[in-house]
């Protein structure tokens, strides 16, 4: 048995969660001992598994803040996690063997004080998730980018999520080509997935043949406002009788960005004069989003660039075909022509993908019945559970690569060196 620690920054809903919940269910079915730590964890808004207590969660410096007049997020982050770091190596209850921690690199010189080895998920590097719009944030973000790279670098074992990510992996951190990440690819909860859908829920559903879905969290990168687009043109090639859209997403009301991509997307359908025949959902139940995918004609699958994506796999399990941007994870999950479509991103070919659909009523079921074969040879539980488990344990017996303590401490200091001077900016 290895006794597996999971560190993450916010255990709440989204793919990178479902991402670590599935790695420690993966692992407790074999028997591993797994339990979370992390800065924040609010009951009402996260997965079932660490509401009910299938899976131990510690929350520790939800106090530190999330942000500071409204902006440095990504340095309350990192200090977020440093904080839960220390509080794993000096804590007698934390008992582990392994540590998976992923999103936040920072965290790891800390973790290496103690005699665990470090595992870090690269679900993408952070420094290509925000822009640089001004020389004051390439200021701000320079050292943080620096101590992303390096601190990376000090993992014992690195794995992401897709082959697109590791090559965006070895583009973006030139210094670690010694490192050879490994990838695991993220899968759905078959068990979760197999159960039965809300009825009443689907009841209330638009009584429409064709209804199209979008399920993303309400962010601007998720690019939704493609998907509304492009049912316009749908609409104005097919009428809107038979038709209809539905928008769902994670939404928490701390994020800025949520309520306010929230409120361009209704504005945005209030100005193309859709408002009847666009629903707007926020932070559905796990039975909802199965009766979602059931329930669609399609999914519509906006971001560019994602680095993976576990929706449009839960999609075809489901027997929902997905029309997806053709770059980033899709490439690798989604086959064109075959279980869905690959598209450019603009709202004309979208609509088209769209169009394929209305014309042939069979092509649901056909592109929906393949999508599943595909997932269940892909991406099983099975698979994903074998794989992890021998990297964990092979880990958990490897004592090489251990880094010296001073080199450690020398990190350390670097961290709040960097914290220090920004200090005055607060």
């Amino acid at each position: 048995m290895v006794r597996v620690l999971f560190l993450h920054p916010d255990l709440g809903i989204g793919g990178a969660e479902r991402a670590v919940i599935d790695a420690a269910l993966a692992l407790k079915s074999k028997n591993h001992e797994v339990q979370f730590v992390t800065a924040h964890h609010d009951p009402s808004h996260c997965f079932q598994e660490t509401k009910d207590g299938t899976l131990k969660v510690t929350c520790v410096g939800d106090w530190l803040p999330r942000k500071v007049f409204g902006r440095f997020y990504a340095l309350c982050a990192y200090i977020r996690m440093i904080y839960a770091a220390f509080y794993v190596v000096v804590s007698p209850s934390m008992q582990h063997d392994v540590v998976f921690c992923d999103q936040i690199s920072a965290c790891i010189p800390v973790l290496l004080l103690s005699s665990a080895r470090v595992l870090f998920y690269c679900h993408f590097p952070d420094m290509l998730l925000t822009t640089r719009k001004s020389f004051l944030k390439t200021l701000y973000r320079k050292p943080i980018d620096k101590l992303e790279e390096y601190t990376t670098g000090m993992a014992h074992k690195v794995l992401v999520n897709s082959h697109f990510t590791a090559g965006i992996f070895k583009e973006t951190f030139k210094s670690l080509g010694h490192v050879q990440p490994a990838v695991l690819y993220p899968i759905p909860d078959f068990d979760a997935l197999n159960k039965a859908v809300d009825k009443e829920f689907v009841e209330k559903l638009p009584q429409k043949p064709f209804l199209f879905l979008s399920i993303n969290r309400y962010e601007r990168k998720k690019n939704i406002s493609l998907a509304v687009m492009a049912f316009e043109l749908l609409v104005e090639k097919h009428g809107i009788s038979k038709v209809h859209l539905i928008i769902a997403g994670g939404y928490d009301e701390r994020v800025t960005e949520n309520r306010e991509y929230y409120k361009e997307l209704k504005d945005l359908v209030d100005h193309l004069s859709l408002t009847d025949h666009v629903t707007f959902l926020r932070s559905f139940s796990d039975a909802q989003k199965r009766s979602l995918l059931s329930s669609a004609t399609c999914l519509l699958y906006t971001p560019e660039n994602e680095h993976f994506g576990i929706v449009p796999i839960e999609a075809m399990y489901l027997q929902c075909p997905v029309i997806a941007a053709n770059s980033g994870g899709p490439l690798e999950t989604v086959a064109d022509g075959a279980t869905g479509y690959l598209c450019d991103p603009a709202p004309d070919k979208f609509s088209e993908a769209m169009s394929k659909f209305v014309e042939d009523e069979n092509l649901h079921k056909k592109l929906g019945e393949a999508g599943k074969q595909r997932v269940i040879q892909k991406f099983s539980f099975k698979q994903f559970t074998e794989q992890l488990c021998d990297i964990v344990e092979n880990l958990a017996q490897d004592k090489s690569h251990n880094i010296s303590p001073i080199w450690i401490l020398t990190i350390i200091s670097l961290v709040f060196l960097i914290i220090v001077i920004y200090l005055p900016w607060f």
